[in-house]
Formats: structure tokens, C-alpha cells, sequence
């Protein structure tokens, strides 16, 4: 499925309610993988995961050739989520209040995260009995 925009909301710290939108940002392929998105009156927090259930072996797998360098290299604090069915990452960094910087912020993420979501797969491949 493509997405064509996604909206940030912002999160009340406290009792954990959506108070208003913030924006509504036109974004590239890979922005199917994010699951959700909020703003927390700190950092936008974004999550996303595999798009798909994968199987046991290859959930550790995934999670130990997933190359966080990446995000780190561009600005973004990135860590694991380990409370979810299918390895799921968190990704937060700063929101910039210029509508234009946030979407190429956003749309610069999207193709981080569809980039690094094949790549994962693709070098998990022929891993199987190392990781059963």
C-alpha cells in the first residue's frame, strides 16, 4: 500500500491523549512501514516494523543485521521495541516547525527506513541455520 501523506499529532506527556494536529506531510515509498507517529512537546516519535509476521529465527535475525549506523549518521535516535509480534523500532528526533523542512525531514526518513528495511532482508537471507 502507498502512502501519500502522513499527519503528526501532538501527545499530551501526561494523560497520554492526542491534543491537535500538528501537519499533514506528503511522503515517498517506505512510509507504509511506520505504524505510528506522534509529536511528545520534545521530539517526534516514530515507529515502524517489518510490514510483515516473520518468523522466530528470523526476528533475532533481523534485529542483529538491522544497521542502525544509518539513522545515527543522519540526526535520528533509533532504538528497538521489544514489546511487539515483529521487530519494531523506534526513531525520534527533533520537529522542525517550517511545514517544508519537516517534509523533507520526514520523506528523507521514509527512504532510510525502506532502504534498510530491504537490505535487513536481503542480508538475513541465507542465515537461517545460524540463527534456529
Amino acid at each position: 500500500m502507498n502512502f501519500s501523506s502522513l499527519v503528526l499529532m501532538e501527545k499530551d506527556k501526561e494523560n497520554k491523549f492526542f491534543t491537535r494536529e500538528i501537519g499533514s506531510y506528503k511522503v515517498s515509498d517506505g512510509a507504509e512501514y511506520i505504524t505510528k507517529m506522534y509529536y511528545d512537546g520534545n521530539l517526534v516519535n516514530v515507529f515502524f516494523d517489518t510490514k510483515k509476521d516473520v518468523e522466530e529465527w528470523e526476528y533475532t535475525a533481523i534485529f542483529d543485521c538491522f544497521d542502525y549506523e544509518s539513522f545515527s549518521e543522519k540526526g535520528y535516535n533509533i532504538e528497538d521495541v521489544d514489546d511487539e509480534y515483529n521487530p519494531t523500532w523506534l526513531v525520534k528526533f527533533e520537529f522542525l516547525p517550517q511545514h517544508e523542512e519537516m517534509e523533507k525531514r520526514l520523506n528523507e526518513l521514509c527512504d532510510l527506513i525502506l532502504e534498510k528495511i530491504y537490505k535487513v532482508f536481503e542480508d538475513i537471507k541465507n542465515k537461517k541455520e545460524k540463527y534456529e
